[in-house]
């Protein structure tokens, strides 16, 4: 049996390539309608692009509804920004998927801390701010499922990744905390 979205509301960040895209494109599909929310800057974060849109077009082509946001992650406003307009647009929140992630691979020796700061920040502080943005909503509604994007790289190490293997294995740490707290007013929460 095939899980259906229909009438739910989906926010994937990080959804302009990769898993992000692919996540976006199956839950319009399954008839969720979806925020896609990217910056559209390049692996290391830097830059912008059109990416978002692009995936919006692909859903809407396939006769789905899709919104592109460019809100950053590392920002908490422009999180409760795109909860608000998903909720002014669409009536609620009930998927949030936290894909969006940037790679700055060195060995801890030659790293920056800035590096290190900056890559938690996305990926930990981030899946963290888009999370609370849509918490109230999803305990108000009764119903939530949230996925955080973790890594081997969390549990194992990987040379070269201190600051994303920090990043992961925190996010599992967030999910379990998460998932106790949301149980009573079935928000769900896990990691991949």
């Amino acid at each position: 049996m095939t899980i259906s979205f229909k009438d739910k509301v989906a926010i994937v960040t990080g959804a302009g390539g990769g898993l992000g895209k692919a996540y976006a494109l199956e839950l319009a599909r399954r008839g969720a309608k979806v925020v896609v929310n990217d910056l559209g800057g390049s692996r290391d974060g830097t830059g912008t692009s059109d990416a978002a849109a692009q995936v919006v077009a692909e859903i809407e082509a396939m006769g789905g509804e899709a919104v592109a946001n460019g809100g950053s992650v590392t920002e908490y406003d422009q999180m409760e920004k795109m909860i608000a307009d998903a909720k002014q647009k669409w009536g609620g929140v009930h998927v949030l998927i936290n894909n969006a992630g940037v790679l700055r691979d060195k060995t801890f020796a030659k790293m920056e801390p800035a590096d290190f700061e900056f890559v938690v920040k996305v990926h930990l502080t981030g899946s963290a701010f888009a999370t609370k943005a849509a918490w109230e909503t999803m305990r108000e509604q009764g119903y939530g499922r949230i996925l955080m994007t973790a890594s081997s790289t969390g549990l194992f190490g990987n040379f070269g990744q201190a600051n994303y293997g920090a990043a992961k294995l925190g996010l599992a740490g967030l999910t379990k905390t998460l998932a106790l707290e949301g149980a009573k007013y079935n928000v769900r929460c896990n990691t991949l």
